[in-house]
């Protein structure tokens, strides 16, 4: 059996017709480079870290980057739009369209907080109409109200 297996390797080996190897430039195997290029390449030999290490146990707990007082006054503020989509360890909030108590126009919005720390550039809100986008003294209109519900919320927080 070894010998049918090395007297089929050894014809394979010359490449062509009686012996002739075959002049072909193309050539599917990959180039060889040069050992001493892979002197800076990553060392598998670190007893410390493996493969398994990545499905492994963390230590470090995953914390929430986001401002509680501004998820709960972004929701509050907009409370009369449908809530379609919320991502607290994001930041993410999308809701669907909706009018407010007096107003005939309905929007949407998507606010994204940013930051863990109570303050305006931590907020960033989008408000779109079934017409497009709004205008600017819209949009900053309620990113005020939501920062002026978040300190109202931090206030009585503090006073607990």
């Amino acid at each position: 059996m070894i010998c049918l297996v090395t007297l089929i390797a050894g014809c394979g080996a010359s490449g062509g017709k009686n012996g002739a190897k075959s002049k072909s430039t193309t050539s599917n195997a990959p180039p060889v480079r040069d050992e001493r290029l892979f002197s800076d390449a990553i060392n598998f030999d670190d007893p410390g870290e493996t493969i398994w290490d990545v499905f492994g146990s963390s230590k470090a707990e995953q914390t929430v980057q986001v401002n509680r007082y501004l998820w709960t006054a972004s929701l509050d503020v907009l409370g009369f739009l449908p809530v379609q989509s919320v991502d607290p360890f994001t930041g993410l909030i999308i809701t669907g369209y909706g009018t407010p108590p007096g107003g005939g126009r309905s929007y949407r919005a998507t606010v994204h907080i940013k930051d863990p720390a109570l303050d305006a550039r931590s907020l960033n809100v989008s408000l779109h109409s079934k017409g497009g986008t709004v205008n600017a003294a819209t949009t900053r209109a309620v990113e005020d109200a939501i920062l002026s519900r978040a300190r109202q919320l931090r206030i009585s927080d503090s006073r607990l």
